[in-house]
């Protein structure tokens, strides 16, 4: 038999549904995985590479020659490494407009980035950084060009004796850094900026058995220098500095635990205490120079080395950025045509 047909009670009382959940909220925001002023860096390095030149000229000042355009291409002839870190997006201190400091010995700005909670970037993070997946010579292509990462000026002959003793007058002279995130094509694929050229980056060796534990890559604004993402000085020590010379930090990414020595360093023993010592600062302090600074209220008598590392003022009031006016491209630049001015 058919079943009996459904019962409709009529009611003039609203429908009641259930009681909103709290599951109902949207889920919070994934945490990010580096902070909001870093970008983060991951992919498989290379530790080997090799690039073609098809144009090149030799510097006579360095002994080197220097190559104005790569084949486009490069292959990789070592191991494939997989990473995953946080680079600060510009030299430190890290800020669009201002300009990088200089004049930090290697356990300075060690010391400066503990201070914000990171640490040095090694060798092989800053060149990931700047080459990018395709492992390119430039960040911005395989031709060379320092109008998009400033480069190419003449050589000053800087007096190291007044540079040494951080004479303001100098230091502003020999000056022709531009202020961070001001070249807008010197920018890699990850979208780290000013990564080779202008001022010079003092980074962190990756081996534990180097010499030093203080590389130096990009190479500064000077004409006849190596202004790419692959070649690297390991010949300067710890101590030092330079009026061309500067840093930026890195950390690892989604909140992983940091360690601020150097793989030499730990591999040596060296104390965190002893690299405070050698810096003449602690983290401690300069915290509290980061929070003076924050508040414009950073200042230094002149005679105060020690408070005008701690500020990164040492480069004095009178230095002017570098400009078109004091860059002399090479003639091999001309002959590229389209590359050329």
């Amino acid at each position: 038999s058919e079943p009996p047909p459904p019962v409709v009670v009529a009611s003039s009382a609203p429908a009641v549904g259930p009681a909103p959940s709290a599951s109902a909220a949207p889920p919070p925001p994934a945490p990010a995985a580096c902070p909001a002023d870093m970008v983060l860096v991951s992919g498989d390095y290379c530790t080997a590479v090799t690039h073609r030149c098809l144009v090149e000229w030799y510097a006579p000042q360095n002994k080197k020659e220097i190559c104005e355009e790569f084949a486009p291409e490069a292959k990789c002839v070592g191991r494939r490494v997989p990473k995953r870190y946080c680079i600060d997006r510009y030299e430190y201190p890290n800020e669009k407009g201002v300009r990088p400091e200089i004049m930090n010995a290697f356990n300075q700005a060690q010391v400066k980035c503990a201070a914000r909670g990171k640490r040095l970037c090694t060798e092989s993070e800053w060149t990931f950084a700047c080459e990018g997946p395709e492992m390119k010579p430039f960040p911005y292509g395989y031709v060379r060009d320092p109008r998009k990462c400033n480069g190419d000026h003449q050589w000053d002959n800087a007096s190291l004796a007044k540079m040494v003793k951080r004479d303001p007058v100098e230091l502003a002279r020999l000056w022709k850094g531009v202020p961070s995130g001001s070249q807008p094509e010197c920018v890699s694929d990850f979208g780290v900026a000013d990564l080779p050229a202008n001022t010079d980056e003092v980074v962190a060796n990756d081996s534990p058995t180097a010499k030093h534990s203080a590389v130096q890559t990009g190479g500064p604004w000077y004409s006849g220098v190596r202004n790419q993402c692959r070649p690297k000085i390991y010949t300067h020590g710890e101590e030092t500095f330079g009026y061309f010379l500067s840093f930026r930090c890195c950390t690892e990414a989604d909140g992983a635990p940091v360690e601020p020595r150097t793989a030499k360093q730990q591999k040596d023993g060296v104390s965190w205490a002893r690299i405070e010592e050698l810096a003449g600062f602690g983290v401690e302090e300069m915290k509290g120079v980061n929070e003076k600074r924050a508040r414009g209220e950073c200042r230094c008598e002149a005679s105060d080395i020690r408070c005008k590392t701690m500020c990164g003022t040492t480069l004095g009031p009178g230095a002017v950025d570098g400009s078109d006016a004091t860059r002399v491209l090479h003639p091999k630049r001309q002959e590229l045509g389209a590359h050329g001015p």
